[in-house]
């Protein structure tokens, strides 16, 4: 495969002058877990005890965040973390965001996101939501949402750095580095790849790639 990373060891490079920006960008790969799990399981609990839906509701709700949420990837990936940058500002935003990771892909503190980026989106999208399913519906999507992110970050981070054996998780984890060493026009789904079929953005002759 071509050389498309500056570094491919569990290392970094310092991306911020002040020391607290720069312990920000960083972070453990449990961490989506321990922040995201208790938001999980409040809204299931608003759902079914405080709302009282039904609990072929919730499932519904719950499986259509899922289902956004796979989509939400794909776009994110796609359009936000490789954006075409025109300008030296646009560049330092974009490596901020994602560049990094593509010059040092195996950086163990930089593949899940950062809640300082995790939570103002998360909040953001919970709004737009909000406004789209009210109040009581709006509880068991949004579970299903934010376990779609959390099963993306750390699926993320396993194709990285865990040794992977199941031919499922092989597939997904060579689509991932598909994408990291030979095509990063393509291949932006990271935890499933259907988007990519639906978008075109598979890799040339896939079947024969390895």
């Amino acid at each position: 495969m071509a050389k498309n990373y500056v570094s491919n060891k569990d290392e970094t490079v310092r991306m911020f002058e002040n020391d607290f920006w720069e312990a920000l960008s960083k972070v453990h790969w449990t961490v989506p877990l321990w922040l995201y799990v208790p938001v999980v399981l409040f809204f299931l609990y608003r759902s079914l005890f405080t709302f009282e839906l039904t609990i072929g509701n919730v499932i519904l709700y719950f499986a259509i965040g899922l289902f956004i949420w796979t989509f939400t990837e794909y776009f994110l990936h796609r359009f936000i973390f490789h954006f075409n940058a025109k300008s030296k500002f646009g560049n330092r935003i974009h490596f901020i965001f994602h560049g990094v990771h593509h010059d040092y892909p195996k950086d163990s503190k930089r593949l899940v996101m950062p809640p300082s980026v995790s939570i103002p989106l998360a909040l953001m999208f919970y709004v737009i939501f909000y406004y789209i399913f009210g109040q009581v519906l709006v509880a068991p999507f949004f579970a299903g949402f934010i376990v779609g992110y959390i099963f993306y970050d750390i699926t993320h981070y396993a194709i990285h750095h865990f040794n992977m054996k199941n031919k499922f998780w092989l597939a997904i984890k060579n689509h991932h580095m598909l994408h990291h060493y030979k095509h990063s026009d393509k291949g932006f789904g990271v935890s499933q790849p259907a988007w990519d079929h639906v978008f075109g953005t598979t890799f040339p002759e896939e079947k024969n790639e390895k």
